[in-house]
């Protein structure tokens, strides 16, 4: 994959220009950069191949340390306590799913909705004050606390994701509504069924990262920019193979596309280059892995899947000598 390569080809470069990145100080704050992105990416990918996309999962991020906290000082345990915050962020996406597909408003006006009607739930319950998360010793360390913690549950989250998408029928329907919701319909799948639920899956991801990053950072803040790390989750699965039209997208190359970002942005920070320019590296990122992923679109609707590369890249110059008279 050549998503593969890039990121091996930042690490060899930053390595180079700085002694401080390839150590194992380094490794932890690298991960705490990718972990995030990553998280965010594994949601919307489920999404993201049913040709939808869920914009309020950062604000669900940003709520389920808060509903926590909450549900604690009205006299509720830790744990049961971030056991509603997951079943109250997965109702949200239950919300989204069905307004979605039962009243047929696309997703992005929908999730654009429930973005600002769950940052004004934050900033109400909050006061618009920052606070610390609730719990503390062996529960706040497994639960993001620990140094390596969040990578270790990103790297589980992508695992059992990875074999539901490949390896459960669930995951068949929801590549087979993707590619084409209409023939999955007449093939006997629940389409309505399968497009809530992955919005479902979304914000139970997104409520889940909300507590782990609350822990790995020791505080809870209502002005977090929610919106901008959902962003970035697009932004890596969209680098890592993700077709934004739908039927395509993967949770490994989702993982590889957070941690070129990750590698970016710790790179940019350990050789001292002015962070403004990993905005524009990602937006240039974003650009052409756009590119690549309408010519391996069309070339695998022409049935040149198995063509070269070279051939592929070449398919929108190729057209253009075609169309000129001799």
């Amino acid at each position: 994959m050549v998503i593969s390569v890039v990121a091996l080809a930042l690490i060899i470069f930053f390595t180079i220009e700085s002694p401080n990145f390839f150590t194992g100080d380094n490794a932890a704050a690298l991960a705490s950069f990718i972990a995030p992105i990553a998280f965010f990416a594994l949601a919307e990918v489920p999404i993201l191949i049913l040709g939808e996309i869920d914009l309020s999962v950062g604000e669900v991020y940003v709520l389920s340390p808060f509903i926590v906290e909450h549900l604690n000082n009205g006299g509720i345990p830790v744990p049961f306590g971030i056991v509603l915050s997951m079943v109250i962020c997965a109702a949200v996406g239950w919300v989204n799913g069905l307004i979605t597909v039962k009243l047929h408003i696309p997703s992005f006006i929908t999730t654009l909705g429930m973005t600002f009607a769950l940052e004004g739930v934050i900033l109400i319950g909050s006061n618009g004050a920052p606070a610390n998360p609730v719990g503390e010793g062996t529960l706040a360390l497994v639960l993001g606390g620990g140094t390596w913690a969040e990578a270790y549950w990103a790297i589980a989250t992508m695992v059992i994701l990875y074999i539901m998408l490949r390896r459960t029928s669930f995951g068949l329907h929801v590549v087979a509504v993707g590619g084409n919701a209409q023939s999955a319909r007449e093939s006997g799948i629940k389409v309505d069924f399968v497009k809530i639920w992955c919005f479902v899956l979304c914000a139970f991801i997104g409520g889940l990262i909300g507590i782990l990053d609350g822990y790995h950072i020791g505080s809870i803040d209502p002005s977090t920019p929610g919106l901008t790390f959902m962003f970035y989750g697009v932004a890596a699965a969209v680098i890592g193979g993700t077709a934004l039209t739908g039927g395509r997208g993967t949770m490994i190359g989702a993982s590889i596309g957070a941690v070129v970002l990750g590698i970016l942005e710790d790179g940019f920070h350990v050789i001292g280059v002015n962070s403004f320019a990993y905005d524009l590296i990602l937006g240039v990122a974003i650009l052409v892995a756009m590119f690549l992923n309408v010519q391996i679109e069309r070339a695998t609707i022409r049935g040149t899947g198995q063509g070269s590369f070279a051939r592929m890249l070449g398919s929108p110059f190729n057209r253009r000598k075609e169309s000129v008279p001799r």
